[in-house]
């Protein structure tokens, strides 16, 4: 199971990659700088805590996670 701290990394550095798309594709179909920033920060936002809570109720599945042994010698 991934930690607390984990998940956060997990988080900020996939919203890094994920803002830099928004800002990009935002700016190819606009032309427009300051709306592509606007966009890529509002987007941001809202889905870094989205994606950290979304990665915490998996964090408490156990579906398709190796079990650790009962017992260790």
């Amino acid at each position: 199971m991934d930690t607390q701290r984990r998940s956060i990394l997990k988080t900020v550095s996939w919203r890094v990659v994920a803002t830099l798309l928004t800002v990009i594709v935002t700016f190819v179909v606009t032309g427009r700088v300051d709306l592509a920033i606007t966009v890529g920060l509002g987007d941001s936002i809202v889905k870094f805590f989205t994606y950290y809570l979304h990665e915490r109720m998996w964090s408490k599945i156990r579906f398709g996670q190796d079990r650790p042994p009962e017992y260790q010698i």
